[in-house]
């Protein structure tokens, strides 16, 4: 390993070597970043589909509650 190394320093030199360094750790928080951030969108679509699903169940009308506003109807006419 050692070997291996000094022969990297060698063909490249020190400040080539910082400098992928540096652009590959600045490419792996960018990845983390899109990470956190696509995350967060598929949470907020998550949220905005479930207050679709509960504003479409508020407009629905049940029928067992159908049924017995019918039933109290035909009660009062009697």
């Amino acid at each position: 390993m050692l070997i291996v190394l000094v022969i990297v320093l060698l063909l490249f030199g020190t400040k080539r070597l910082r400098n992928i360094g540096a652009d590959l750790g600045n490419a792996v928080k960018g990845f983390k970043n899109s990470i956190k951030d696509g995350e967060a969108q598929q949470e907020q679509d998550q949220q905005a589909q479930n207050q679709v699903q509960i504003e479409k169940r508020e407009g629905e009308v049940i029928e067992g509650q159908a049924s017995r506003d019918k039933a109290g109807e035909n009660k009062d006419k009697i």
